[in-house]
């Protein structure tokens, strides 16, 4: 199956356009699976990021500028904990259970575990549909790693494409999907 990584500079909306998929995927009855990593902000400031089990709805925190433990990205420190028990969770049971798994995203943070890296080996040898998003920063890194998805596009993300792939992305994927 196919694999899309979304890359793009950071604010350039790469999880807006996953969220767009994810819903046209839903909308069609198809179960989609994994996890939605979003900012948070308080007072026009950000603060850290929440993890999101698609499925579940289970929330946790992937990182926080006043977290006391856990390693180091920036001004941040990533909870591992949360992102094992919410995000790895969450790719763990969509490889069972998902018809589309979606990771968003695979970035620094995500990372610092060897768990979660050592899933998104787990899921591209699922052969399931695979959605994720690339930290700009490692995307040719990343794709060394995921030489083994038989199949993967990688789509950059941009001002000017960015209102255009949900529709391209959901495209491909039912079409992967109808063909299988």
């Amino acid at each position: 199956m196919t694999s899309i990584f979304l890359t793009g500079h950071p604010g350039v909306g790469k999880t807006t356009v996953v969220e767009r998929v994810v819903y046209a995927l839903m909308s069609r009855g198809l179960r989609v699976g994994g996890m939605i990593t979003k900012e948070v902000r308080e007072g026009g400031k950000r603060i850290g990021f929440e993890i999101l089990d698609i499925e579940s709805g289970v929330r946790g925190w992937l990182a926080h500028v006043k977290r006391e433990d856990g390693p180091v990205i920036g001004r941040y420190r990533v909870n591992l904990r949360d992102l094992e028990d919410v995000g790895v969770r969450a790719l763990i049971r969509s490889i069972e259970e998902a018809d589309i798994i979606v990771c968003d995203e695979i970035g620094p943070m995500e990372r610092t575990s060897s768990r979660f890296r050592e899933v998104i080996v787990e899921v591209l040898a699922s052969g399931k549909p695979f959605i994720a998003t690339l930290h700009h920063r490692y995307s040719e890194d990343l794709v060394e790693e995921v030489r083994c998805a038989s199949q993967f596009n990688i789509i950059k993300i941009t001002y000017t494409n960015r209102d255009i792939l949900p529709l391209h992305v959901t495209s491909l994927v039912l079409k992967e999907i109808r063909g299988s």
